[in-house]
């Protein structure tokens, strides 16, 4: 389900433009007053009509909330289609969603988080012809989501799934086994949230007479508790399943609930499971009908996520085939870009040629073009335009560093560059592809919002540019982020640098590096700074030059540079950044005894490593929420890269900071949050626990009850302060 969540203007500037020049950024700056944050285009909901797009208002003054249209072309608003000053009984929304007729529209309201995607929430439809306003549910809710007529809403509620007739106002209850830490249906458990992304586990057919839904039979999974420590006299306790590396997954069956057989009141089977034979269904990672509302889509994974097969089920026949197989001796990649043409061919997206390109199938998975190809990858997929016959995309043709959007024709031909000025391109299309809104920035521009023809990519005006952002970042003692690549290990690595404003090249300075450095990952970019990059700068004007390098293993330079870890986490990556630390060392503007690397979860994971297995080259590290040992996070994850301990435990064991704890030379300080649903602190306490048997030193700080992103209050700038008087005293 989309409910959209944005607002055009809303971010503002937090503190006036300071005109005078060579001002200090401080930690303040970055983590309490939001000196430099961006105005933001957060999303758009194009309408039906591809001319008009939807935002959600709220007016500070009057307290007002609204749904308003506005015109691609023009830019203006032309009209309200939901304001809370014309709705009794609903005082402000959070989110929306129109119907696919877009006469009525879904409020979400009161929403808690739960974990990393998922939320409960009251919600409402709000009929636009009626002005009538109807609780879906007097109970919190998950992932309501309409019918394509748009009479009928489905959504879960304590791991079953329901049915509201809007018209009606009657709700059916379709499954009832659901049970805390035992059954759900159609919703997904934790480790499939977390690692295939996604929470609504149902799909509508294209008819609305049947959901498909995913049931998980988690009985059997591990229990994770999570002590809560509040401030009432004794801590509370959260409980969950999670599977760890090696241990048992949630058990999952894919069953086809029929609305139409429900209506008849006729004694025949509503709810049908699917069976798939041969098949290896070990994971269900998407369901997705077609165009056909008879066929239902399939997406299936084994257990080591090498071997992901797309299936095809036949409601009326109860017929499955098995189109398309997409093998890998690493792993497949799961993605959201399969779509359905007219005629039920289907476009999917595949690493099978060594880099990540567009390809074009038959309905019974024959092989009709190769659409895209060369030495760069696809990075995002916007669609295909049925009129033109084109499909939308973003890639980095212009670099690795770089994200540009292109169109191009069905057969892969007529290619045409719509937005490519080197840096991040972004595109958000309106739903008929005449328009997009692009969203760019590089390494010395924040993001700037333009609109543009979709034909040719054509400029029609600017919607915002963000440059009273740069003029006041300006007015700091920044450095540009300079951009190079290294020869390491036989590899040309992308790598980026921040030098004092007042750098001399006949001085040696600390070097400081930064990296994440997981599967796929990119920390080396053409893009705006976040707010670690303000840090960094921060750190640059006290002395410091801050360095940042992707090793093998991560992505957007092909199949076999990322994948060329399997097996090994944590191998070929500490090679490469301990090899770059060293060579950056040898420059004459480089004092090679003071070098430190900092990470946060994989790139603590790295810090940890480094600083023990290059204790000769690194003379401190800090490491924020790291994972310790792979034995200790979750199987989906994990196993894509590590297979089981069972199976692999010398590449689990040998590549630990656990293992290595007695290489300890220099200064580390490790960080946790004690509420960390992610990587469990679990990590942190069993390596503090291996560092005092090795009597080793070092510094540990716990954050009560946060999680993996350790804010909330005065938290982030508790922390940044610690990490910087940490660097200022060890480095």
């Amino acid at each position: 389900m989309r409910i959209y969540t944005f607002m055009i203007a809303l971010f503002l500037l937090a503190t006036p433009i300071i005109t005078a020049q060579n001002q200090s950024i401080t930690i303040a700056d970055i983590w309490k007053n939001s000196t430099f944050r961006t105005e933001r285009l957060q999303a758009l909901h194009s309408m039906a009509n591809g001319k008009e797009y939807a935002v959600q208002n709220f007016d500070t003054a009057s307290r007002v909330g609204s749904v308003d249209i506005y015109d691609y072309e023009s830019g203006q608003k032309v009209r309200t289609a939901v304001s809370t000053a014309e709705i009794e009984g609903l005082d402000y929304f959070i989110g929306y969603e129109f119907s696919p007729d877009e006469q009525k529209v879904l409020l979400s309201t009161q929403l808690k988080s739960i974990f990393r995607r998922s939320t409960l929430g009251e919600y409402y439809v709000y009929d636009l012809l009626s002005r009538k306003l109807t609780k879906v549910s007097d109970d919190l809710i998950q992932e309501p989501t309409f019918s394509p007529d748009g009479t009928k809403i489905a959504y879960g509620k304590n791991n079953n799934l329901y049915v509201f007739d809007i018209g009606r106002n009657e709700t059916n209850q379709f499954t009832f086994d659901g049970k805390k830490n035992s059954i759900i249906n159609g919703i997904t458990d934790w480790v499939y949230e977390e690692e295939f992304a996604f929470v609504r586990a149902f799909d509508w057919s294209a008819d609305g007479e049947r959901i498909a839904y995913i049931r998980f039979d988690e009985t059997n999974v591990p229990e994770f508790s999570m002590d809560m420590y509040g401030d009432k006299l004794y801590q509370t306790q959260t409980v969950f399943k999670y599977p760890k590396a090696g241990e048992e997954n949630a058990k999952v069956k894919l069953y086809i609930y029929s609305l139409g057989e429900a209506l008849t009141g006729t004694n025949v089977v509503q709810t049908k499971e699917i069976s798939f034979g041969n098949i290896d269904a070990y994971y269900i990672p998407r369901i997705q009908w077609s165009k056909d509302p008879n066929v239902l889509s399939i997406q299936t994974l084994n257990r080591n996520q090498n071997d992901l097969t797309l299936v095809f089920y036949n409601a009326s026949t109860n017929k499955v085939s098995q189109p398309l197989r997409d093998r890998d001796p690493a792993y497949v990649d799961v993605t959201d870009n399969l779509t359905f043409l007219e005629d039920n061919s289907f476009l999917w997206t595949s690493e099978k040629d060594g880099w990540n390109h567009i390809y074009h199938y038959n309905v019974d998975g024959s092989l009709k073009n190769q659409i895209t190809s060369g030495r760069w990858e696809v990075t995002d997929y916007y669609g295909y335009d049925p009129v033109s016959k084109r499909i939308f995309y973003q890639s980095t043709e212009n670099g690795s560093i770089n994200r540009g959007i292109y169109a191009i024709g069905i057969k892969g031909k007529n290619k045409t560059p719509l937005a490519v000025e080197a840096g991040s391109n972004n595109a958000d299309f309106s739903a008929d592809f005449s328009y997009f809104i692009n969203s760019f920035s590089d390494a010395s521009t924040p993001w700037r919002y333009t609109l543009h023809d979709a034909k040719d990519g054509r400029l029609i005006k600017s919607l915002k540019d963000n440059e009273a952002v740069k003029t006041l970042y300006n007015s700091y003692k920044v450095s540009p982020k300079e951009f190079f690549t290294m020869s390491v290990n036989g590899e040309d690595l992308n790598g980026y640098m921040i030098k004092p404003v007042d750098f001399d090249p006949t001085k040696k300075y600390p070097l400081f590096m930064y990296q994440y450095s997981g599967p796929g990952s990119q920390s080396v970019k053409n893009s705006w700074n976040s707010s670690n990059d303000m840090w960094f700068q921060m750190l640059a004007q006290e002395g410091y030059i801050i360095a940042c390098i992707d090793p093998r293993g991560t992505g957007l330079k092909g199949r076999d540079f990322k994948k060329v870890t399997q097996k090994e986490l944590g191998k070929y990556e500490v090679i490469d950044q301990i090899a770059a630390a060293e060579k950056l060392g040898k420059r004459d503007y480089i004092d090679a005894d003071r070098i430190g690397i900092w990470g946060w979860s994989y790139g603590g994971f790295m810090a940890s490593n480094c600083l023990f297995q290059g204790a000769d080259t690194f003379k401190m590290a800090i490491a924020v929420a790291p994972v310790t040992s792979w034995r200790f996070y979750d199987t989906v994850y994990t196993e894509r890269y590590m297979q089981t301990p069972q199976v692999n435990p010398e590449g689990y064991d040998r590549n630990s900071p656990i293992s290595h704890v007695q290489k300890l030379k220099g200064d580390l300080l490790l960080v946790h949050g004690s509420a960390d649903d992610n990587v469990h602190v679990q990590n942190s306490t069993r390596l503090v626990e291996a560092l005092v048997q090795a009597n080793k030193q070092f510094r540990y700080f716990n954050y009560p009850d946060k999680n993996h992103g350790i804010y909330g209050g005065n938290t982030r700038y508790h922390l940044y302060t610690m990490m910087t008087n940490f660097i200022k005293e060890k480095l």
